[in-house]
């Protein structure tokens, strides 16, 4: 949060700078801008945006006079895919407004903004080679490296995004991005949060600062990207409900404010702390282009990517309680640190007709540690550190070919622990720009997370190593979708586990009522798991009004509940969309509805902040229905939102995980606001 004072300054600093270059033509530009994202241009405020369009065609130098559009806002991925800035207002919009900016169709949130999220689906394909720190459950807003965006703008474009919370705090995001030339662009973004929550000892407050830098050389032989992020999040736990049948369950009017029913902790806190610095750039050797134009022919380069990240999580408790099994030391202090230094050396070939290939050297070096050495009562010694090197080559194809597109990366360890390989390749066919079929594989191999590899903690039970006993997970997958404007999104993929590993309540300890936490390990299942998941999404329209569905079936093969899921979920949204006012106004209002079948839902761990397999209590089969107006006025999206408003009537069983229910009935309000400089 310390990062929150001196935004403003920073933001003030660059708006000088990028006024000072080129005023005339921003003002001239800025205007054009404007009327186009009021609808009165190329634009119209009932035109839907695709929100994830490629732009393949090449840059080209634009005279001074030529007209600035929408599609000179370019939003640049970590995979280069290039998507450009959606002003537009749009169901998807609806679905993405929220703490994570993203569609949560596959997650069930806690009470409180910000606090975790339940998995109802999951993807188990592997981002990256190498194990992460662990404590899972509070890295949903975390930004990695994949999922830092940079930018290539026209004129100064400011993005935020502003939603209220639960009693005392807001949501801001805001993000400017600028240029002090064609070939450099900067952005500076800031997310701060805080919700208070409606239950005692629930409090969350997050900060994210990102800076990054996009530049090209005037011969476009040099290139370079990079970031720096600095990141935290701070929660308070309080356990879970201590009475829910008596308090919670019972719908009694006593209770229904929500401080008034007891949780099972008032001075515990977990926190993710984390900071990097990223460098992604390259130099092209050979730049052939095709006659006089700017289209590239062929191309050599060689590449250099490096990345430095420290990051720790700590869990903090003023008095140790037996909830969690017995103390070693009281207070509890808990705290489990990972630095990493990643360099990639690499060459990158590119010819039109052969396609684009990469081989890279990546060398990672880690180092997990605590800050002291733990040797039990019976001898058993766990270590404080794991410290190593890990060496490995690379290789990615990517080639389009007609309607074909062809993309394969392959990566395998040559010296090291932790890791094994990794594989993905994919092939998509587009069919008259309205449909799009592609077949996926993926494949890997590497060690789980560290936290299960090692851990220490002042609660004498949650002290293991397992280093020389877990063996790699292994995970193979494929995947076919249909993406088509007429019959809809369909996805269908299955998945094999192998050594899938997990925590649990130690099946050798018998589990004592008030003490379910005290005996909490880290599992591998020694048996493979088969997973089946198939997704569905097709909108029906009817003049001004239309319904939206997404429907997903999953299906486990399993010799033990390891692996708990819901067989079926679905959402569907009946909305209602016009011009009002004049067409001075875009408006849309409608219901959602959602709904998951009953399973085995996962319960929370405060204590590692990861969620562990129970068998003794099934969550699901209730609604969650929300009724929403949203309005666009020029490039200003202004959401309202009550949500879950049929918990006014219904009975008190929606919960987000054992002992952690779901929120009540609220009115949240909010905006996104794009504006042009």
């Amino acid at each position: 949060m310390r990062y929150f004072f001196v935004l403003p300054f920073l933001f003030f600093s660059c708006m000088v700078v990028s006024q000072v270059t080129d005023d005339i033509k921003r003002e001239k530009d800025s205007l054009r801008l404007i009327r186009e994202s009021q609808g009165l241009g190329v634009l119209n405020s009932n035109d839907s945006l695709p929100a994830k369009k490629s732009f393949k065609k090449p840059e080209i130098k634009k005279d001074s006079a030529q007209e600035v559009t929408i599609r000179d806002y370019r939003i640049i991925s970590f995979q280069r895919d290039t998507t450009y800035l959606d002003t537009t207002l749009s169901i998807q919009k609806e679905y993405k407004y929220n703490y994570l900016r993203k569609d949560d169709f596959e997650l069930m949130p806690f009470s409180n903004i910000g606090q975790t999220y339940n998995t109802l689906g999951i993807d188990l394909e592997r981002k990256t080679l190498y194990p992460r720190i662990g404590a899972v459950a509070k890295h949903y807003n975390y930004r990695e490296v994949q999922d830092i965006e940079y930018y290539s703008v026209a004129t100064p474009m400011t993005d935020i995004l502003f939603k209220t919370t639960l009693e005392q705090g807001q949501l801001l995001d805001a993000m400017l991005t600028f240029n002090t030339s064609r070939r450099l662009n900067i952005s500076i973004g800031y997310k701060g949060h805080r919700s208070l929550g409606k239950y005692n000892s629930n409090q969350v407050q997050s900060g994210n600062f990102t800076t990054t830098a996009n530049y090209q050389s005037k011969n476009g032989r040099y290139q370079l990207r990079a970031h720096i992020a600095a990141q935290d999040i701070l929660s308070q736990e309080n356990g879970g409900l201590l009475e829910k049948e008596l308090q919670f369950e019972s719908g009694d009017d006593n209770f229904k404010d929500r401080p008034k029913v007891d949780v099972r902790f008032s001075d515990m806190d977990n926190k993710i702390l984390g900071k990097r610095y990223y460098l992604d750039h390259q130099y092209k050797l050979i730049r052939k282009r095709k006659d006089s134009s700017y289209v590239e022919k062929t191309s050599l380069a060689l590449g250099h990517v490096f990345g430095y990240e420290t990051r720790y999580y700590q869990f903090m408790q003023n008095s140790a309680n037996n909830y969690f099994g017995e103390e070693i030391i009281s207070p509890v202090n808990d705290k489990a640190s990972l630095k990493t230094t990643y360099n990639q050396l690499n060459a990158e070939f590119y010819n039109r007709t052969l396609g684009k290939l990469k081989g890279s050297l990546n060398i990672y070096d880690y180092n997990y540690f605590f800050n002291s050495l733990f040797i039990s009562e019976e001898g058993d010694r766990v270590e404080s550190q794991l410290k190593g090197t890990e060496l490995g080559l690379g290789a990615d194809y990517k080639k389009q070919i007609g309607r074909f597109n062809v993309e394969g990366t392959f990566t395998y360890n040559l010296s090291g622990k932790l890791t094994g390989n990794i594989l993905d390749a994919s092939m998509g066919y587009s069919i008259k720009e309205k449909h799009k079929v592609q077949f996926a594989l993926h494949s890997s191999a590497r060690m789980p997370n560290y936290n299960f590899l090692l851990y220490q903690s002042e609660y004498l039970n949650y002290n293991w190593q397992n280093t020389s006993v877990f063996e790699k997970e292994r995970i193979n997958s494929f995947r076919v979708s249909l993406d088509s404007e007429v019959w809809g999104d369909l996805s269908l993929k299955y998945t094999n586990i192998d050594n899938y590993t997990y925590f649990k309540s130690n099946p050798d300890v018998e589990i004592i009522e008030g003490f379910e936490m005290a005996n909490i390990k880290p599992f591998q299942e020694a048996s493979g798991i088969s997973y089946i998941k198939a997704k569905y999404a097709k909108e029906f329209k009817l003049g001004k009004f239309a319904l939206n569905n997404t429907i997903m079936y999953q299906s486990v093969t399993q010799d033990a509940n390891v692996l708990n899921l819901p067989s079926m979920v679905t959402r569907n949204t009946l909305y209602f969309s016009s011009d009002v006012f004049k067409k001075a106004m875009y408006l849309q209002t409608g219901v959602t509805f959602k709904y998951f079948t009953e399973y085995s839902m996962n319960a929370y761990n405060p204590v590692l902040a990861e969620f562990y397999v129970q068998d003794s209590e099934k969550i699901g089969n209730y609604p969650l229905l929300d009724f929403f107006i949203n309005a666009r006025i020029k490039q200003t999206r202004i959401f309202l939102k009550a949500e879950h408003f049929n918990s006014l009537y219904d009975d008190y069983d929606y919960y987000a995980a054992p002992n952690y229910p779901y929120r009540d009935f609220v009115i949240r309000f909010g905006l996104v606001w794009n504006f042009f400089s």
